[in-house]
C-alpha cells in the first residue's frame, strides 16, 4: 500500500479493498475474515520526532539516575492527570522586609537562627488555607478529600536535585521551629541525608524560584496535592501608592492548582488573602 500522507503514512483513504480471487464465485461475497486479510498490509513505523541517530562527538551521554527518572515521572503525571491552571499576584514587600530589619539580631540571638522570609510565607499560607479548604483538599477517586491539618512542603534543592521536605503539622510551629526545621532541611539535603518518610506526604507546597533569581515562574503541582505557591525575587519597582508613583520591593507570586476541585475565584481569593497578610505583617504576628 502506497501512502499518500506526508513522510509516506499510510491514510485511511489508501485503504481499498482489492478485487476476490479468481476462485471464489462471482455471487459469493468475500467474509469479513477474507476482507480483513486482503486489506492488511505492513504498515512502516512512525518516524520519530527527534533523529535517534549517532551522538555528535562534541555531546555526552549519561543514564538517567533513578532519583531523576523518579522525579520526570512524577512531574509527567502531575501535567496528563490534574487540570493545572496558575494564577498571579505581586505583593509589596516593603513593611515585611521592614519588620525583618528591625528584628532580625534580636531574634537570631534567642533562638539562634536567622529570620528568613519563608516562615512569614508559610504563616500567611496556613492562614489562607484555613479560609479556603478545597487548596488543602486533594482528590481521591470520586471523593474530594479535605484535610483538616497543616503539613507544609518546602522545595529545596539538594544533591540529588528538588526535594520537598514536609514541614509535619506546621500549623502549631512558630516563626523560629519554622526557620530551624528549614535550616536543618536544607543541610540535609545538601548531604543527601534526608530520611524517605521526611519526603512523603504533605498537604501544600512552596517553592522558592526567587533564590535562583527567578522573576517570574509557573510552579508545577505536587499529586496528590492539589496547589503550589510558587515565590521569586523581590525587585525594587515603580507602584502607584495612594495616587503617587514611588518605587517599592515588589515580589511576583504564582499559585497553580487543579482546577477540578478547586474554582478560579477561590484560587484567586485565596492568594489575595496571601497577599494582603504579607503586606501587613503584624496582623499575622498579632493572630487577628
Amino acid at each position: 500500500v502506497a501512502g499518500s500522507g506526508r513522510g509516506g503514512r499510510i491514510q485511511v483513504d489508501d485503504l481499498k479493498p482489492t478485487p476476490p480471487p479468481q476462485t471464489m464465485s462471482p455471487l459469493q461475497s468475500p467474509t469479513p475474515e477474507t476482507f480483513t486479510t486482503q486489506i492488511s498490509a505492513p504498515v512502516p513505523a512512525a518516524v520519530p520526532a527527534v533523529s535517534q541517530g549517532k551522538d555528535d562527538p562534541r555531546s555526552r551521554r549519561v543514564p538517567m539516575s533513578p532519583i531523576r527518572k523518579k522525579i520526570a515521572a512524577h512531574l509527567l503525571a502531575a501535567r496528563q492527570q490534574t487540570a493545572m491552571l496558575t494564577t498571579f499576584n505581586e505583593v509589596d514587600m516593603k513593611r515585611l522586609l521592614d519588620l525583618r530589619t528591625n528584628h532580625k539580631e534580636n531574634f537570631a540571638k534567642k533562638h539562634d537562627v536567622k529570620l528568613g522570609l519563608m516562615s512569614f510565607f508559610v504563616k500567611a499560607s496556613i492562614e489562607a488555607l484555613k479560609e479556603f479548604e478545597a487548596v488543602n483538599g486533594r482528590i481521591d477517586a470520586n471523593d474530594i478529600v479535605y484535610q483538616d491539618f497543616y503539613d507544609i512542603g518546602i522545595a529545596v534543592g539538594g544533591k540529588r536535585g528538588l526535594v520537598v521536605p514536609i514541614l509535619r503539622d506546621a500549623d502549631g510551629l512558630s516563626f523560629a521551629d519554622i526557620e530551624k526545621k528549614i535550616r536543618d532541611f536544607g543541610e540535609r539535603a545538601s548531604s543527601g541525608k534526608l530520611a524517605l518518610e521526611e519526603i512523603q506526604g504533605g498537604t501544600f507546597t512552596i517553592s522558592n524560584g526567587g533564590v535562583y533569581g527567578s522573576l517570574l515562574s509557573t510552579p508545577i503541582l505536587n499529586p496528590p496535592q492539589s496547589a503550589i505557591l510558587g515565590m521569586h525575587a523581590t525587585q525594587d519597582r515603580p507602584v502607584v501608592v495612594n495616587g503617587e508613583i514611588v518605587i517599592r520591593p515588589m515580589m511576583n507570586l504564582a499559585l497553580s492548582y487543579d482546577h477540578r476541585i478547586i474554582d478560579g475565584r477561590e484560587a484567586v481569593s485565596f492568594l489575595k488573602r496571601i497577599k494582603v497578610l504579607l503586606e501587613d505583617p503584624e496582623e499575622m504576628l498579632l493572630e487577628m
